[in-house]
């Protein structure tokens, strides 16, 4: 899962692509493609390296050896360059459609004041104040139909191939963007501006306390990000008058997630004011400045901490525990609510990029769920076992072998993998970021409500690694069985590479470069972790447990997600059949069923993603036989940044025939 975020993830919405609306959803951009590449920053503006009572120091970041140097390139293609066209027509219409895309981009970033906060850019006051309105949403409404009517008008015929695929991205993000914009989407995801699943209370302080939040550099700066914490009363207020709007149509959040919701706002209130992290930007002025100048920054941060940030919260506080918490559900499901049905199989499009029927995505899952317990027997026999399957996930969550003996147990066996990945990179794949790679675990004020681990990207520019993140937090019913596996998803080769490789390319469109769809993100992924096999990181029986209770995990969510929202699942249901299917423990099982809960649909793009590139992988290798290259295919998959499914189908596909009609010519025509 990406820590932007998508990573999250899901990954975070890209600041030049068409995206979903900061208005549907109060999720933060974390683990993914969506943070805009900035210039390297000044000692003054590196608030995340500040001690803090929360945020540990950083380890040395991993980096990759460049595949030149080992050997011949293969059989794999250049990156994707728009710079080529064919003819003066071809030329005319790649030219209206780049100026589109970033005109698009640039009414996009106008109206998305979470990504410009993600980015560190300054955003107007008189747009901010907008977050969570119904007049944002309207005005993204405008700017979507307006790029539909001219990328209308644009003749695809006559682009060059690397101009119509992004055309097609392009053309499918917007009538994605479209649905979610419609009023009927609206009245549900509207009414719900945010809950705890990386919605923005809990996002905005680390925001307000990194560079994320935008680098303190001058004294404007300092009075644009007080101006900044100064407006959360009036975003706050916007949020609440959404969800008032909520319960007077029925269409509120689960009990659950509200209660969530209040647990994670008494978090951040249980600190001091002096301590908390809106306090952080008063540590990075330059030390230079006057003492006296100084101190008057750190009482501004402060009184503004104390004065309206904190107030901010409690009222917010106060009405979610006094308000909307009696009126909310006892319904976990979209089913449960006035339009849920069909609003749950418009989130399934929207991050699988595919119109999937939920009944056939369960089957699927029981399937998957099936075939993974069938290579569970056999492993489980490897570590010496001969219990019935259950019998044995109970005996796992006990038996101390399979747990770490401290929380630096965690950290060593990531960086160990780490370590064995960088040296084996260069053997599949043609292109390695040159973003180096940290690996940190939470801060503690995040962890209890983290997953096992995500990532942050970092900056294409080696000003900033990217992070994977791992999670100590009751480390005791952790699992060592899991750290080769969530590397590879987490880190390398999987969000790492995937972000990075597409941020450092400077040839895409900014849609690809920093967009993503979840699908595809959490897709490679997915598909990321499957290459430990290859690598032979898996013949640790101890480790091949882990990646199949991983792939286990992943196939449950295509039952427990369809579940929850169509068929009437309850939560103690879900966590249950999590239970009974997989060695995930009750904490784990507990957070995951949970995150499904407050976010429908996107746990469905894992498996949906990675069974997509498995199955195109498996059918490159079949029809190319000896010519198949798999730094050639990962080249493919990753070269063209984040693609819709059915696009990244079709462009491997002609990939595959291009290499099967030169090897005709070579057979042909033998030197």
């Amino acid at each position: 899962m990406i820590a932007l975020a998508l990573a999250s993830c899901t990954p975070q919405v890209p600041p030049s692509t068409p995206q979903v609306p900061p208005s549907t959803s109060g999720a933060l951009p974390r683990r993914g493609p969506d943070a805009r590449a900035q210039p390297a920053a000044p000692v003054l503006a590196r608030l995340d390296t500040q001690p803090t009572t929360q945020r540990p120091q950083p380890t040395a970041p991993i980096t990759w050896t460049s595949a030149d140097q080992i050997g011949e390139p293969g059989a794999g293609e250049p990156r994707i360059d728009h710079s080529g066209q064919d003819g003066a027509r071809g030329a005319t219409m790649a030219d209206r459609l780049d100026r589109l895309f970033a005109e698009d981009s640039r009414a996009q970033q106008a109206l998305d004041p979470l990504g410009a906060l993600a980015r560190g850019d300054p955003v107007p006051h008189d747009v901010l104040v907008l977050l969570f309105t119904p007049d944002l949403v309207a005005r993204q409404r405008s700017v979507n139909d307006h790029s539909l009517v001219r990328l209308a008008a644009i003749d695809r015929a006559a682009l060059d191939p690397a101009h119509r695929l992004s055309y097609e991205v392009f053309r499918q993000t917007l009538l994605d963007q479209r649905a979610l914009l419609a009023p009927s989407a609206q009245a549900l995801l509207g009414v719900q501006p945010f809950n705890h699943f990386m919605g923005f209370p809990v996002e905005f302080p680390e925001m307000a306390a990194t560079a994320e939040g935008g680098s303190l550099h001058t004294l404007a700066d300092v009075d644009s990000r007080l101006e900044l914490e100064r407006a959360l009363p009036v975003l706050f207020a916007n949020a609440e008058q959404r969800f008032r709007e909520g319960i007077a149509s029925g269409v509120v959040e689960p009990r659950l997630t509200v209660a969530h919701m209040i647990a994670e706002i008494d978090t951040i209130l249980a600190q001091p004011p002096a301590q908390s992290l809106f306090i952080a930007p008063a540590r990075s002025v330059p030390r230079d400045l006057p003492a006296a100048r100084r101190h008057r920054i750190e009482h501004a941060f402060l009184a503004t901490t104390t004065d309206t940030v904190y107030p901010a919260y409690r009222q917010l506080r106060r009405f979610l525990a006094e308000t909307y918490l009696p009126s909310a559900r006892d319904s976990v499901g979209l089913s449960a609510i006035p339009g849920g049905t069909a609003l749950y199989r418009l989130l399934v499009r929207e991050q699988t990029t595919l119109a999937l029927d939920p009944d056939a995505v369960h089957q699927i899952g029981l399937g998957e769920v099936a075939r993974i317990q069938a290579d569970m027997h056999k492993v489980e026999a490897e570590l010496g076992s001969t219990v019935p399957l259950r019998a044995f996930f109970d005996q796992i969550r006990s038996d101390a072998r399979f747990h770490p003996r401290s929380a630096d147990d965690l950290g060593r066996g990531f960086r160990q993998v780490g370590e064995r990945v960088a040296r084996m990179a260069p053997h599949y794949f043609l292109h390695l970021p040159r973003t180096a790679l940290a690996i940190q675990p939470f801060p503690a004020y995040r962890s209890r409500f983290e997953a096992g681990g995500t990532y942050s990207e970092g900056m294409p520019d080696g000003s900033r690694p990217g992070v994977f993140w791992y999670n100590t937090f009751d480390w005791p019913h952790r699992f060592m069985t899991g750290v080769t596996t969530l590397y590879l998803h987490e880190g390398a080769p999987g969000h790492h590479f995937q972000i990075s490789l597409a941020q450092e390319n400077e040839t895409l469109p900014d849609m690809q470069r920093f967009g993503g769809n979840a699908a595809y993100v959490e897709g490679w992924a997915l598909y990321a972790e499957t290459l430990g096999y290859d690598m032979g990181l898996y013949r640790d029986p101890m480790q091949h447990w882990g990646t199949l209770d991983d792939e286990m995990l992943r196939a449950m969510r295509l039952v427990v997600d369809t579940g929850l929202h169509t068929r009437g699942w309850t939560r103690d249901q879900a966590i249950g059949y999590m239970l009974d299917n997989s060695g995930i423990g009750r904490l784990d099982a507990t957070a995951e069923v949970d995150r499904y809960i407050a976010n429908p649909g996107q746990a469905l793009a894992y498996k949906i993603g990675a069974m997509t590139i498995q199955r195109l992988r498996d059918e490159a290798r079949t029809a190319l036989g000896a010519r198949f290259d798999i730094r050639a295919f990962h080249d493919q998959v990753l070269g063209s940044g984040a693609l819709p499914m059915a696009v990244l189908e079709d462009k491997i596909h002609a990939w595959i025939a291009e290499q099967a009609a030169q090897g005709q010519v070579q057979a042909r025509n033998p030197r």
